[in-house]
C-alpha cells in the first residue's frame, strides 16, 4: 500500500476517536446536571454512572488491546464502535440511576475497545520520531468532539427543555453507527507487504507469523515488559485528576457560580476548541524533548489550569484556565501512545497500550467516584479540585521515572 496513506489512517483514527471519546465519553459532563435534575440523582450517583463508564473502559481496556493485538485493530474498531452506538441510543431512554449506570458502561466497554487499538495504529504506520505527531492527530477528535458538544447540546436543551439531553443521546447513537461503517471502509491494520519495525524483544517481526500468536504470549511479552508497568502509574495520575475537571466543571459553572447553561457550554467548547492542538503539540514536544520531559511539563501546566479555576470566579479567568486545560486534553495519552510504541513494538503496541490504560481507566474511576463523595460531603467542589491538583503534581514527578528512548529525538 502507498506510504502516503498513513495519513489517511491518522485521519480516520482521528474520525474514530471523535467518535469514541469525544461522543462516548466526554459528552457526559455537558449533559450531566441536566440528566441529574431530570432523574433526580444525588451528586454521589452522577459520579457512580461517571465510574460505571470507566468500569466499563477499565475492562475492555486490557481486553480489547490483546485481542486487537492477536486479531487485528479493523474488526475490533469496527464492533466495538457498533456497540457504542447503540448503548449510546439507548442511554437517552435510561429512567433510572441503574438504567445509566448499566448503558454508560457498556459505552465505556465500546469505547476502550475502538480507542485503543485506533490509538495504537499509529505506531504500525508511524516511525519512531513520527509516532508522537501521528498519535497528535488521532487525539484532535478529543477536541473536534468536545467543540461539537459544547456548542450544540445546549441547543438540545433549549429546544427540549427538561428532556433535552435524551435527544442529544438519539443523536449521538446514530451518528455513532454510521459512522462505525466509514471507519471500517478507510482502516487497514499495516501497510501491506511491510513488516513491522521496533518489535519487542524475541517477538517476530514477520507480521503473518506475529498473528498466529496467542494472547497468552503476547501477555507474556508485554507484561514482562518493566517500563510498560511504569507508564501505567504515570497514565493513573492523569486519568483521576483530568477526569475530575471534566466531569464536574459544567456542574460547578452552574450550580456553584450560577452560570447559565449557554455561558457553561460556551467554557466547555472552549475547551473542546484548544484541545484541537493539544494532542499535535505535544506529540511533536515528546518527539523532539523526549516523552519524560514532555510528560512532565504537560503536568505542569495541568496544575496552572487547576489553580486558575480555584482561584477566581471570573468569567474571564475562567476561560483562560479551560484554554489552558484544553492546550493540555490530549497531552498525556499521546506521550503515553508513543512510549509504549517505543517500548513494545507496532505489533505489540494495542496489547501494551491496553495494560497501561488499565491504570488511566482506575484512575479514572476512582476521580470521578471521588469528586461526587467530596461534593456531597463538603457540599463545595473546591476539595475536589485540591485533591485533583495534588495529584497531579505527584504525576509530574513519577514522569521523571520512565525511561527516554533516544530515538523519540529524530525528527
Amino acid at each position: 500500500m502507498k506510504k502516503g496513506y498513513a495519513w489517511i489512517i491518522a485521519a480516520t483514527i482521528m474520525f474514530v476517536v471523535l467518535l469514541a471519546h469525544g461522543f462516548g465519553r466526554f459528552s457526559y459532563p455537558v449533559l450531566l446536571p441536566f440528566m441529574r435534575d431530570n432523574l433526580g440523582l444525588t451528586y454521589t450517583e452522577v459520579g457512580l454512572i461517571g465510574t460505571g463508564n470507566f468500569l466499563g473502559y477499565l475492562s475492555m481496556a486490557l481486553a480489547g488491546g490483546f485481542i486487537a493485538a492477536r486479531f487485528g485493530a479493523r474488526q475490533v474498531i469496527f464492533a466495538s464502535l457498533v456497540i457504542m452506538g447503540v448503548s449510546l441510543f439507548l442511554t437517552g431512554a435510561a429512567r433510572s440511576f441503574f438504567g445509566a449506570f448499566t448503558l454508560r458502561l457498556i459505552t465505556g466497554m465500546g469505547n476502550a475497545a475502538a480507542y485503543i487499538p485506533a490509538m495504537a495504529l499509529s505506531t504500525a504506520w508511524f516511525s519512531s520520531g513520527q509516532r508522537g505527531l501521528a498519535a497528535g492527530i488521532g487525539a484532535v477528535g478529543v477536541g473536534l468532539g468536545l467543540t461539537i458538544t459544547g456548542y450544540l447540546f445546549p441547543l438540545f436543551l433549549n429546544r427540549f427543555g427538561g428532556e433535552g439531553w435524551r435527544y442529544a443521546w438519539y443523536a449521538m447513537g446514530i451518528l455513532v453507527f454510521a459512522g462505525s461503517f466509514a471507519a471500517f471502509g478507510l482502516l487497514r491494520d499495516r501497510p501491506d507487504g511491510d513488516h513491522f519495525e521496533g518489535t519487542a524483544s524475541g517477538a517476530p517481526k514477520d507480521p503473518e507469523k506475529a498473528e498466529k500468536r496467542t494472547v497468552l504470549a503476547v501477555w507474556r511479552d508485554v507484561a514482562g515488559n518493566r517500563e510498560v508497568w511504569k507508564l501505567g502509574c504515570v497514565y493513573f495520575m492523569f486519568g483521576f485528576s483530568y477526569i475530575i475537571y471534566m466531569t464536574y466543571c459544567i456542574a460547578y459553572f452552574t450550580k456553584e457560580l450560577g452560570l447559565s447553561p449557554s455561558k457553561a457550554g460556551g467554557i466547555f467548547a472552549v475547551i473542546g476548541f484548544f484541545s484541537l492542538a493539544s494532542g499535535v503539540i505535544w506529540g511533536r514536544i515528546s518527539d523532539l524533548l523526549g516523552r519524560r520531559l514532555g510528560a512532565a511539563l504537560s503536568y505542569c501546566t495541568i496544575v496552572v489550569a487547576y489553580l486558575l479555576l480555584m482561584w477566581s470566579k471570573d468569567l474571564f479567568i475562567l476561560y483562560v484556565s479551560a484554554s489552558i486545560f484544553g492546550l493540555v486534553l490530549s497531552s498525556i495519552p499521546v506521550v503515553i501512545t508513543a512510549a509504549v510504541g517505543d517500548a513494545v513494538g507496532p505489533r505489540l503496541a494495542p496489547a501494551g497500550l491496553g495494560l497501561a490504560t488499565v491504570f488511566f481507566g482506575v484512575g479514572q474511576a476512582c476521580g470521578s467516584g471521588v469528586g461526587g463523595w467530596i461534593k456531597d460531603a463538603t457540599g463545595a467542589f473546591v476539595g475536589a479540585f485540591v485533591v485533583a491538583t495534588a495529584v497531579t503534581v505527584i504525576g509530574a514527578g513519577l514522569s521523571l521515572v520512565m525511561k527516554e528512548d533516544r530515538r523519540a529525538f529524530r525528527a
